[in-house]
């Protein structure tokens, strides 16, 4: 997933103090709750060349470039938004928000 060219802004904050009802335009943020949006946590990355990659057979291992207990990215509409750890729940991969990116403009 490529990730854009945007500054930002990292908080460790894990709560949102400030709560707007209005988009800047000044219509009530409401009006956005039922779109739906895409969120990917990617665990991490790989390169190699297409000679490799053609290789790939069922049980094959992909190294990628992150350690376990790395933070994963968090992209929503492939935006990076935050970073997190892996959890279960429920029998169920999961992911901790520990760190909220602020996109600067």
């Amino acid at each position: 997933m490529e990730e854009k060219n945007t500054p930002i802004e990292t908080t460790n904050s894990t709560t949102n103090t400030s709560t707007k009802n209005e988009l800047e335009s000044g219509r009530p943020i409401e009006a956005v709750y039922d779109v739906p949006v895409v969120v990917s946590a990617v665990l991490g990355s790989a390169k190699m060349p297409v000679s490799d990659l053609l290789k790939l057979t069922r049980g094959s291992i992909v190294e990628l470039e992150r350690r376990i207990g790395d933070p994963v990215d968090i992209y929503v509409n492939n935006r990076l938004i935050a970073k997190g750890e892996v959890v279960s729940v429920d029998d169920k991969l999961a992911i901790t928000m520990t760190e909220v990116i602020k996109i600067l403009k």
